[in-house]
């Protein structure tokens, strides 16, 4: 059986998917759905319409996992999305195969986990996540589901993280901390203790902005 995954949005996010889901041969075929780019292919991949022919298209058998490739500056449509389909329509879960991901670790579906990812024993990746290149987590953390983890962020142990956050390029969260739903890190902040307000936050010690 031909393995075919279908993305929503075929933006940049939606084209780095799909190049590692064909390079490091997760998929056979990749297809896209998108309600702004009126082209029929993007890249040779085929467009099939808008996100409204989603689940037609699953019912016709024209492909067989789906994974949400819209980016951090549309969190929360990249959790609608998913939760809309995540009970009809089986959704993909793509490890490079350069990541190391201990036997004991959690990743569920919907996750993209980019190259040289490594995630050690007992962390927990929740629904819908992206990691990008190099990230790392450590034993016993947990990702909330819907966030965005930009290339080399570097969690501790015991970290706990909420839904749809940004964790931006190099930043740091030390051990045993939380950090509550929709916090977004600028790049390189390193975060010393917990933060129970939503917004961003930047420099080392982490602080609040806005």
């Amino acid at each position: 059986m031909i393995k075919v995954l279908a993305i929503i949005g075929s933006g940049h996010l939606g084209q780095q998917i799909a190049h590692y889901a064909i390079s490091d041969n997760h998929f056979d075929e990749v297809v896209f759905f998108d309600d702004y780019n009126k082209d029929a292919y993007v890249n040779g991949y085929k467009i099939l319409g808008t996100t409204n022919n989603i689940l037609i298209e699953y019912q016709k058998g024209n492909f067989t996992q789906l994974v949400v490739g819209i980016g951090y500056k549309h969190m929360n449509i990249r959790k609608d999305f998913f939760e809309k389909y995540r009970n009809v329509i089986p959704f993909a879960t793509i490890i490079h195969s350069s990541c190391w991901v201990d036997k004991t670790a959690t990743i569920e579906p919907g996750c993209v986990i980019y190259p040289g990812c490594s995630i050690e024993p007992n962390a927990v990746i929740k629904h819908n996540v992206i990691l990008n290149v190099s990230c790392s987590v450590a034993h016993d953390s947990v990702i909330g589901s819907h966030s965005f983890l930009s290339p080399r962020v570097a969690i501790a142990g015991f970290v706990k993280t909420d839904e749809c956050c940004i964790l931006g390029i190099n930043s740091i969260i030390i051990d045993n901390i939380s950090i509550c739903d929709n916090v977004q890190l600028g790049a390189g902040t390193v975060v010393i203790s917990n933060i129970n307000k939503k917004g961003l936050y930047v420099a080392n010690p982490h602080r609040f902005i806005r």
